[in-house]
């Protein structure tokens, strides 16, 4: 399993990437130096606002309620599948047990997968 911060850890390089690519593509844009350091400027500004209203305990928060429901979805699923497994013994042994015989071969082709 993953770590607990896992999820903080991808939201901070996600960010940090961004960040990143955001400041190469301006340096390698072609403009005018002082039109490069406005543009430095307000993206920074624009970058920092987008950070201060980032709430990293709410993403956690809903980012743990997200796993949190596919286990108890994937849970779910494992016992319908035991359920649909024993239902299918219970059948299969009730077959060979009316089969009179234990010597005569029981034709399984005509069984159907139960949905």
């Amino acid at each position: 399993m993953a770590r607990e911060g896992g999820s903080g850890d991808f939201l901070a390089g996600f960010i940090l990437g961004g960040l990143v690519g955001g400041a190469l593509a301006l340096l390698f844009a072609p403009t005018t130096g002082e039109e490069m350091r406005g543009q430095i400027r307000e993206k920074g500004i624009e970058l920092r606002n987008l950070a201060e209203d980032l709430d990293l305990e709410t993403l956690k928060a809903k980012g743990r309620a997200v796993v949190g429901e596919q286990r108890a979805r994937f849970q779910e699923a494992i016992e319908e599948g035991k359920q649909a497994a024993a239902r299918k013994k219970e059948e299969l042994l009730e077959r060979l047990e009316s089969s009179g015989s234990s010597d005569r071969p029981i034709d399984l082709t005509g069984l159907k997968a139960s949905s």
